[in-house]
């Protein structure tokens, strides 16, 4: 059995879970998500606990089981209290503005990098060198930091580019001189 599959969720306070079927809806004080899960699992809410159970132990329910209910958890915590991750800028001259709802990344190139994120995902600049990503859908703002990150990745030699905050670059050592 699952374990991951079997710990119930418990639903905080002013965040509604509404179940229509096999669509699950979450509202809560950060936004509202909606996503549709396999008819096959059995969604129940009690009082403030959401359990989702498996009809048999076939390995297609086994599998689905854990992921449903980590997505469904992930839909109560993104509403209640949002997703956060922060971007770190290293190098010299690499800097990070916003204009209006776009994020401008001059990151080395002979041109700087225009990226708008989509609707639900909020970006921040507090300094040069600093973006921070929220949302209430951890996949929205997990792939928006990522497409950050690609700009420019981390490299091994100087450890220049755009990295998470906290992230370690393993770093090699540069050719040796004759």
């Amino acid at each position: 059995m699952s374990r991951i599959g079997k710990k119930p969720i418990e639903i905080p306070a002013g965040v509604t879970v509404t179940i229509n079927g096999s669509d699950v809806t979450v509202k809560g004080p950060k936004g509202e998500l909606t996503r549709s899960f396999s008819p096959d699992l059995t969604i129940a809410v009690e009082e403030n606990v959401l359990t989702v159970t498996r009809p048999s132990d076939e390995k297609t329910h086994r599998s689905l089981h854990g992921t449903t209910r980590a997505l469904i958890s992930n839909m109560v915590e993104g509403v209640s209290t949002g997703f956060v991750k922060s971007l770190e800028l290293i190098g010299v001259g690499y800097r990070a503005q916003k204009q209006g709802n776009k994020l401008i990344l001059n990151v080395g190139y002979s041109h700087p990098v225009e990226i708008e994120p989509e609707a639900g995902v909020e970006v921040e600049v507090p300094s040069n060198t600093k973006v921070i990503i929220k949302g209430a859908n951890k996949e929205r703002v997990g792939a928006l930091a990522a497409n950050i990150r690609d700009v420019r990745p981390p490299e091994p030699y100087k450890g220049k580019g755009i990295r998470y905050e906290g992230e370690f670059v393993r770093r090699k050592e540069g050719k040796t001189g004759k």
